[in-house]
């Protein structure tokens, strides 16, 4: 059984949520690690892979849509970005939102954005965006 004191400190906790810093957790000593070149009828083909992470500050609402710019995501070492980096045409881009990937259908991405398309629901403030480029580089 919970004391009503006790109920009253968790809501305090939930009122105080403002004003709390959602740490950022960084791989440290991480060897970097080249992918296996793949060879093609006397081609390499590299994968190149691009993350971008984004923590939702403000409730966002879906209902028109929305566009949120490159420049809110930090890449893989922590660093603003101010474009994505977006092979074309061989390569693609996947969505997570709250670490599930995403249909497609619903969003787009440019070099400099993000397109949410409308939808009746809300992405909550806290929630993990991340966008995950991969493309294939002939060499």
């Amino acid at each position: 059984m919970v004391k009503e004191k006790d109920c009253r400190q968790i809501i305090q906790l939930y009122d105080c949520e403002d004003r709390f810093i959602w740490p950022r957790i960084i791989a440290r000593n991480v060897p970097e690690t080249a992918p296996p070149p793949i060879i093609v009828s006397g081609q390499t083909i590299i994968p190149k892979v691009n993350r971008y992470f984004y923590i939702v500050t403000s409730d966002i609402d879906l209902t028109n849509g929305v566009t949120l710019d490159a420049n809110l995501f930090s890449d893989d070492n922590g660093v603003n970005v101010t474009e994505f980096s977006i092979i074309h045409p061989n390569g693609y881009v996947n969505l997570f939102i709250n670490a599930v990937m995403q249909e497609g259908g619903i969003y787009s991405v440019t070099d400099t954005s993000l397109i949410l398309n409308a939808d009746n629901a809300t992405i909550y403030r806290g929630t993990p965006i991340i966008i995950e480029s991969l493309g294939f580089l002939p060499r």
